[in-house]
């Protein structure tokens, strides 16, 4: 990464642009004011529900499993990816916002892409053990343990450097004639649009590899609960069903959201949308997907709901 940042140094007489600088919501000039107390608030409840999220599972002994390791990785990943990505937005809502160096813009996009990615397999994981907990639930503990734990973990973040590398390399290789980004954060698209060159082979590149780092997580996800649906159908007892069923039911609500929207973000056409309608889009995977697992996992989750009234002193759920 850094090799590349310098290579792209060297190249002085092609580089007119040294810094970039955030539109931000300036179409939404006279509710920036709303704006910034609405995302201060949810970026506030992401911190502090994923701050929770992991220290109750660190210090429950109930919480000590395969899922809820997997579940604490992610509530860790979701804080570092909010915190590259909000504090400046928050910033650009309550002043004119600061230019950003091509090192700062090329560092925030490097952690963007490999949190993004780190995220959409630890997700995978934790559908992989969901299959295994209901599909081979005697061998669960000797399948799942420490060593394939942190294996799963290990790879999610390698994919996610490794593609992270490839992008910020491809895309700061360019020279930039414009240094207005029409976004509040360094995202790919917004960068390259303000290349002096055709990027239409980039464009490309990124196309097929947001593809891949979605459509391959998700094709996962998808095998793991045909299997895991079609054991459940075999359970005769009707209530061995809903339990079977209640136990993925967190999991395959935040799979749905947050690949829905990074879908919708990544994988439609680049001139389908405006950029306000772009910026909302993106909104719903920077401020309110990492909300989701803070929610869903304590509203919808009898184990955590348990873990948190022994952590009061109160009386957990039947």
């Amino acid at each position: 990464f850094l090799l590349c940042f310098f290579c792209n140094e060297q190249r002085e007489n092609d580089t007119v642009v040294r810094e970039f600088v955030f539109q931000g919501f300036s179409s939404f000039h006279e509710h920036k004011l709303t704006l910034f107390v609405v995302f201060l608030t949810l970026y506030l409840l992401t911190l502090a529900g994923n701050a929770i999220i992991v220290t109750i599972i660190s210090i429950d002994r109930h919480l000590h499993t395969p899922m809820y390791f997997f579940l604490s990785v992610l509530s860790a990943s979701e804080t570092v990816y909010t915190l590259v990505i909000v504090p400046w937005m928050l910033s650009s809502l309550l002043s004119r916002s600061k230019p950003i160096s091509l090192a700062g813009c090329a560092t925030q996009m490097f952690f963007f892409i490999t949190l993004a990615i780190n995220n959409c397999f630890l997700l995978t994981a934790m559908g992989y053990d969901r299959y295994v907990a209901i599909c081979n639930p005697l061998r669960y503990m000797i399948i799942m343990n420490k060593k394939m734990c942190a294996q799963q973990v290990c790879g999610a973040c390698s994919v996610g450097l490794l593609v992270a590398i490839v992008q910020i390399s491809s895309v700061f290789r360019l020279p930039f004639c414009d240094k207005e980004v029409a976004h509040y954060f360094c995202d790919i698209r917004p960068v390259m649009k303000l290349s002096c060159v055709d990027t239409t082979l980039h464009d490309l590149i990124n196309f097929v590899v947001s593809s891949l780092v979605i459509v391959v997580p998700l094709g996962l996800i998808f095998i793991s609960y045909i299997l895991i649906i079609s054991t459940i159908l075999k359970v005769t007892s009707p209530e061995g069903r809903k339990k079977a069923f209640a136990t993925c039911a967190s999991h395959l609500t935040v799979v749905i959201i947050h690949y829905g929207c990074a879908s919708i973000a990544y994988l439609k056409p680049k001139s389908e949308n405006t950029r306000d309608q772009d910026q909302l889009i993106s909104v719903t995977y920077t401020v309110f997907t990492p909300l989701l697992n803070p929610v869903v996992y304590t509203l919808r989750n009898k184990e955590v709901k348990n873990a948190l009234h022994r952590a009061i002193g109160k009386k957990p759920f039947a």
